[in-house]
């Protein structure tokens, strides 16, 4: 009898499998798994449990399934601080009710894909990084009842196809950047055939359409035009902050709003477009192109097909593989332009290759490698000295995604302006042979780290240091309280200091394109350290980059520079380890300053060592803040000509030498 229940429960299980396996959608755990890769940043591991190798999700986080667990209808994933890209794949979760991804750090476009989420009620991005158009195939989500974008970076006008909500009930599309008027039924003029493939109907007459439309702010825009008479019921609030005629609405000044009304009445061109003076049989002709997309349309739905039963039949009848998805071949070369945002690099300079080749003695002056990028310098013609970042990755590791993703950090690193942090200059971009560079100014004194640990120690005399601490400061300060968003470096070291001439100190943030290549297949492993007794923090650990982890970096760095040490040695561990006996203590204090160093002025090594803990301070709301920090070295540290004269003998020597 025991063998036969035990029989029994094996054949369940086998049958619960198998129906796992043939009810739950293979493509949806590939659109889930898909999502995954595309997010490059997970601080709060919030996808752990997202394992491409379960064929059921529904105990996935932020994954909720119908009853039968046979389809996923919710994806909710709040305020996890996720960064990287919406894949287009979540378009084939075709019974997906819920999308809620709001307040994470998504970049790049919205896919148009989502407008085949046909059962949708509820999609909700709002609070992200998101760029480009609001796509005009969200007109067909027609069941739709909130949809909210609002504080992004969209562009563009808002789509008339919007009208087709007719079940929309709150639209938030505020805080973003869109221009032209407010769709209504005067000024929509846009032709069904060419929209006929995403709206479910063919008069497009803008939002005056959605009659269950309760909640509407496109607020902080760039919108002209005047207020739809059927949204005047709606507060003022929903429309201040745009370039709008209304005078009873608070408007942005007129100095910002010179650019925008030109463009506003112009209607969407489309050379596809019929006219009145066409003949009919020429409208209802197909051009040969679309009937040769049509028909690539055709058979590349039909190989997908084939390969999801394919898929399918592997999943159920072997051992499941890794999917990859991005994987791109040379043959998909064409998709790079798919993921170019042309808005994002619109104001930073391009350079081509050729230039930088002439400019950097083809390539051969090299200052600085590693497993991830070489870095040359150079001189343009008749121009500054520039340093060279080449990322060092192949063209078959590239794809659509690391493209959006390069230009993002180039558009975000070239908002950068402050002296002390390093200016972006510009950018290269090539497909043949494959190029991605970045352009900076040229720092001449090296980096911080060889100074402190290579080179003289004695040239980085204590009122040398304090001036580089202070810089170091200012710079982190404006990084992030004076930009919106904020910035953080990525890896705040000694390496990401560079100096200029009269040591004065430039923050630059190499390191991020660690996170390209990370993405990329190359098997680039660790860092290694080539044989030295020391490392650096980066090869050690791998903390989160945020605005307290700078803060806690800064503190370590601020260590580095009074003790001379490096922040972790084979020998000695961590330098935190090292000092925190001699911290607070004032009568032991003196023992962290650098034996390089003939002369330090006491309250400066005191204030140091107190701003030093309040970073490293393991509860991270009591670490100060940089505008705090800043203020606390800009009030009580001297760092004049005059406070190094008096403290050193030596000081007047180096002042006669130097003149």
């Amino acid at each position: 009898m025991r063998p036969y229940i035990y029989f029994l429960l094996l054949f369940l299980g086998y049958g619960v499998s198998l129906a796992t396996c043939s009810f739950f959608p293979t493509n949806e755990v590939w659109a889930l798994t898909t999502f995954k890769e595309a997010i490059y940043e997970d601080p709060h591991l919030v996808l752990s449990n997202w394992n491409a190798l379960d064929a059921d999700p529904c105990n996935w986080f932020g994954i909720t399934c119908n009853p039968e667990r046979q389809h996923v209808t919710k994806i909710n994933i709040t305020g996890s601080s996720l960064k990287g890209f919406l894949a287009p794949e979540i378009g084939q979760i075709t019974n997906l009710l819920k999308l809620t991804l709001h307040d994470n750090n998504l970049i790049g476009t919205i896919p148009k894909e989502l407008g085949f989420l046909k059962s949708l009620k509820v999609l909700d991005l709002g609070m992200n990084q998101l760029t480009g158009p609001i796509p005009p195939e969200l007109g067909n989500l027609s069941g739709v009842t909130k949809l909210n974008l609002q504080s992004n970076r969209l562009t563009g006008s808002l789509p008339a196809e919007l009208g087709n909500l007719e079940n929309l009930q709150e639209l938030l599309l505020d805080r973003n950047k869109l221009q032209g008027t407010v769709p209504a039924a005067s000024n929509s003029a846009f032709s069904a055939k060419m929209h006929g493939m995403y709206a479910s109907r063919s008069n497009l007459t803008g939002l005056c359409r959605s009659s269950r439309l309760k909640v509407v702010d496109v607020s902080y825009n760039y919108l002209v035009g005047s207020i739809p008479k059927c949204l005047t019921n709606l507060p003022n609030a929903s429309f201040q902050g745009n370039c709008l005629w209304d005078k009873d609405v608070k408007q942005r000044p007129s100095t910002q709003c010179g650019a925008f009304p030109s463009k506003s009445h112009q209607v969407p061109k489309s050379k596809h477009r019929p006219t009145e003076d066409v003949p009919k049989h020429q409208k209802e002709s197909k051009p040969t192109w679309l009937l040769a997309i049509e028909i690539a349309t055709g058979i590349t739905v039909g190989s997908l097909f084939l390969v999801g039963l394919r898929t399918a039949f592997h999943r159920c009848n072997s051992k499941p593989a890794i999917i990859i998805p991005w994987k791109k071949s040379t043959s998909e070369k064409e998709q790079l332009a798919v993921y170019v945002d042309s808005e994002l690099l619109k104001d930073v300079n391009k350079y081509s290759r050729q230039e930088l080749e002439v400019a950097c003695e083809d390539f051969s002056n090299i200052i600085g490698s590693s497993l991830d990028s070489l870095v040359y310098k150079g001189t343009m013609k008749g121009g500054p000295e520039i340093a060279v970042i080449s990322l060092s990755i192949k063209e078959e590791h590239w794809t659509g995604y690391l493209e959006l993703y390069f230009q993002r950090e180039v558009a975000d690193l070239a908002r950068l302006n402050h002296d002390n942090v390093g200016k972006l200059l510009g950018y290269c971009r090539e497909i043949s042979p494959f190029t991605r560079m970045l352009v900076f100014e040229y720092a001449s004194n090296g980096t911080l780290h060889e100074h402190l640990h290579y080179g003289e120690g004695s040239q980085l005399s204590w009122t040398r240091r304090m001036r580089i601490i202070l810089g170091i400061a200012r710079g982190l300060k404006y990084l992030h309280a004076e930009l919106e968003p904020p910035f953080t470096i990525s890896e705040l070291n000694s390496s990401a200091v560079y100096l200029t001439e009269d040591f004065s100190p430039k923050l630059v943030d190499f390191e991020s394109w660690k996170t390209i290549i990370a993405r990329s297949e190359k098997n680039s492993g660790s860092i290694g350290s080539n044989g030295a007794m020391c490392l650096l923090p980066s090869s050690v650990e791998n903390r989160h980059l945020d605005i307290q982890g700078n803060i806690h970096a800064f503190g370590i760095l601020l260590l580095e520079i009074i003790s001379g040490r490096p922040p972790f040695c084979k020998d000695r561990g961590s330098l935190i380890d090292w000092a925190k006996d001699y911290l607070e203590l004032p009568e032991v204090m003196s023992h962290i300053v650098d034996p390089e160093l003939k002369h330090f002025t006491y309250d400066d090594l005191k204030l140091i060592c107190e701003i030093i803990s309040l970073c490293i301070h393991p509860d991270i709301s009591r670490r100060p803040s940089m505008q705090e920090i800043s203020l606390m070295l800009e009030s009580r540290i001297d760092t004049s000509v005059s406070i190094e004269l008096e403290s050193s003998s030596l000081a007047w020597a180096e002042l006669a030498l130097s003149s």
